[in-house]
C-alpha cells in the first residue's frame, strides 16, 4: 500500500472513526439517561428527536393531544369529567413523555401521575391563562416541565382546567456532559492506539529493519538481506537497499581481489627480478675476481649480463604496462593498416628471434590483398610478441614449431597463432586470460613470468573491438585465436584516425 493511500486512510480514520464512535456514545448515553428518567418519573419516552431538539421537540410532540383536548373542551366538555376518557387521554400523553392533570376550581380532580403532580400542582397557572396555541405554554425551569393549559367549565358551572405536563429531558445535563467527555477521551485513545499500531507495523518496523541492515553494512557485513513483496515505497526502499548491498559486495570483493592480485604481482615481480639480479651479481663478481680471464669468457659473461638486464627491463615494462591497464590509460594511436604488410613485418621481426632459439616459424596469409583494419600497430605488435613469447616459454619439444595463420571471415579477419608446446589442461584453459593466472604453480619454474602477459593481450584485443580465445591439447600444443573487424571504405573522403 502506497504512503499516499495510507495517509488518506489515516486522515479519514482520524475524522470518521471518532465521529461514528461519538454518535454511538451520544445515542447510548442519551438512551440510558432517558430510561433512567422514565423510571424515576414513571413515564415513557419514545421519540429520540426529543434528545436533540429539547423543548421544541417536546412541545411539538404534544400538539395533536392539545388540539384534541381543546376540541373536546369546546364541543363536549362533559367528556373531560369522565375518568375513563381521561385515562385514555393520559395513555396517549404518556407515550409522549407527558401526563394529564385536571383541576376543578382549586382542587385536583384527576392526575395521570400522582407522584409528579404533587410537586407541580401548586405551581400551575390560574384559570383564565390558557394557551391559545398548541406550540405555546409555560416552562418551569427548575422542574424542567413544560405546561400547556386548556380551560373549560364543568357541568355545574365550576371552572376547570386540563394541564398537559411534559417532562423536558435535557441531553446536556452535567452527568451527560461528564459521560460524553469520558467517551471522547476513550474514543480518541482508541483511535490513537489503532493508528499507532498500524503505523508501527507498516512504517516503523520496516524502517527499523532497514536501519539495522544499514548498520550491518557499516560493520562490513554485506550478506544481510532485506526482502519485501510490498509494492509501496517501503518495498521499493528494500529493493534499492538490496541493489546497493549487492553492488557494494561486488565492489568490495573486486577490491579485495585486486589487492590480492597486486600483492601477487609484487611477489611475482620480486621473484622474477631476483633471478636475473643474482645472475648479474654473480657474473660481475666473476669478472672482478678474474674468473673471466680470457676475452672469450669475458664476452660470454657480458652477454649474459646484457641478457639478464633485458629480462629485468622486460619485467619492469610489464609492470608499467600493467599499471596503465589498471588505470585504463593504455596509450592508443589508431591507424588504418594493411593486414598483409603489418603481419609480414611482424613475422620478419620475430622470425630472427625464433631462428636463434631453433624454433620453426610457418606463416600463411589467406586474407584478400588490400584488406585493412583499424588498429594501433604498436599495441597489436605487443599482442603478437606476447603470444609468441608465451609459446616460447612453454615449448617442451626438441623441435619447436609456431604457425601464424591469417584467415578471412567476410567482415573480419581471424589470426591464429599455434605452437606444438606442452599444451594447457582443460581445467586451466578458461582462466589463462585472467591476471596473474599461471598454470605452473611452482614459483621455481624455469619459465617464470609475471602472469599478466595474456591478460594484456585480451585487454588490447577487446579495446580494438575484437575478441580472443584459446584451444589446446595437453602434450600437443596450444592455439590462440583473435578476431578484428575489417575496415570498410567510407563514401566520404578519408581522414587520418588518431586517438
Amino acid at each position: 500500500m502506497k504512503f499516499k493511500t495510507k495517509l488518506a486512510i489515516t486522515f479519514f480514520t482520524i475524522i470518521l472513526l471518532p465521529v461514528l464512535l461519538l454518535l454511538v456514545a451520544f445515542l447510548t448515553i442519551g438512551t440510558m439517561m432517558i430510561r433512567s428518567a422514565d423510571e424515576s418519573y414513571g413515564m415513557k419516552t419514545t421519540d429520540f428527536r426529543m434528545i436533540s431538539d429539547s423543548i421544541d421537540a417536546f412541545s411539538r410532540n404534544t400538539d395533536e393531544l392539545f388540539s384534541r383536548i381543546s376540541d373536546t373542551a369546546n364541543e363536549d366538555p362533559a367528556l373531560l369529567e369522565d375518568a375513563a376518557y381521561l385515562d385514555s387521554l393520559n395513555t396517549v400523553a404518556m407515550e409522549k413523555s407527558s401526563y394529564l392533570i385536571v383541576r376543578r376550581g382549586t382542587e385536583q380532580y384527576y392526575t395521570g401521575n400522582a407522584t409528579a403532580s404533587s410537586v407541580i400542582f401548586d405551581r400551575l397557572p390560574p384559570y383564565g391563562q390558557e394557551s391559545d396555541r398548541a406550540d405555546s405554554g409555560y416552562y418551569l425551569n427548575d422542574l424542567r416541565k413544560l405546561v400547556k393549559q386548556i380551560d373549560f367549565e364543568f357541568a355545574d358551572g365550576s371552572p376547570g382546567s386540563v394541564f398537559i405536563i411534559t417532562r423536558i429531558t435535557s441531553i446536556f445535563s452535567r452527568s451527560f456532559l461528564a459521560d460524553m467527555f469520558l467517551a471522547i477521551v476513550l474514543i480518541l485513545v482508541l483511535t490513537a492506539v489503532v493508528l499507532i499500531r498500524w503505523i508501527h507495523r507498516s512504517v516503523i518496523l520496516p524502517i527499523s529493519a532497514l536501519n539495522l541492515a544499514m548498520q550491518k553494512i557499516a560493520d562490513g557485513n554485506f550478506d544481510y538481506r532485506l526482502e519485501s513483496q510490498d509494492k509501496n515505497e517501503i518495498g521499493e526502499l528494500y529493493r534499492n537497499y538490496e541493489d546497493m548491498r549487492l553492488r557494494l559486495k561486488e565492489s568490495i570483493e573486486e577490491k579485495l581481489s585486486n589487492e590480492r592480485q597486486n600483492r601477487e604481482l609484487i611477489s611475482n615481480i620480486t621473484h622474477d627480478l631476483k633471478t636475473p639480479i643474482t645472475a648479474i651479481k654473480g657474473y660481475v663478481e666473476g669478472i672482478i675476481d678474474g674468473v673471466a680471464d680470457t676475452p672469450e669468457r669475458r664476452e660470454k659473461y657480458l652477454r649474459t649480463i646484457y641478457t639478464k638486464a633485458n629480462d629485468m627491463d622486460r619485467l619492469i615494462n610489464e609492470l608499467t604496462y600493467y599499471s596503465s591497464i589498471d588505470n585504463n590509460r593504455i596509450p592508443y594511436n589508431f591507424h588504418r593498416i594493411d593486414v598483409a604488410e603489418f603481419f609480414a613485418d611482424c613475422v620478419e621481426d620475430v622470425g630472427l628471434d625464433l631462428e636463434s632459439k631453433d624454433i620453426q616459424l610457418n606463416y600463411s596469409n589467406l586474407v584478400e590483398p588490400g584488406t585493412r583494419i583499424i588498429a594501433d600497430p604498436e599495441q597489436l605488435k605487443k599482442v603478437i610478441n606476447n603470444i609468441i613469447g608465451n609459446s616460447i616459454k612453454y615449448m617442451d619439444k626438441e623441435k619447436g614449431v609456431i604457425d601464424i595463420r591469417l584467415l578471412d571471415e567476410v567482415d573480419s579477419i581471424r589470426v591464429e597463432i599455434e605452437d606444438n608446446g606442452k599444451g594447457i589442461a582443460a581445467k586451466d584453459l578458461a582462466n589463462i586470460f585472467e591476471r596473474f593466472y599461471r598454470t605452473d604453480a611452482s614459483r621455481n619454474s624455469r619459465q617464470g613470468g609475471s602472469g599478466i602477459g595474456l591478460s594484456i593481450v585480451k585487454k588490447i584485443i577487446e579495446d580494438h573491438s575484437g575478441y580472443i580465445w584459446a584451444t589446446s591439447k595437453e602434450g600437443e600444443g596450444t592455439c590462440l585465436h583473435f578476431v578484428i573487424r575489417k575496415y570498410r571504405e567510407a563514401d566520404t573522403h578519408e581522414q587520418n584516425i588518431d586517438h
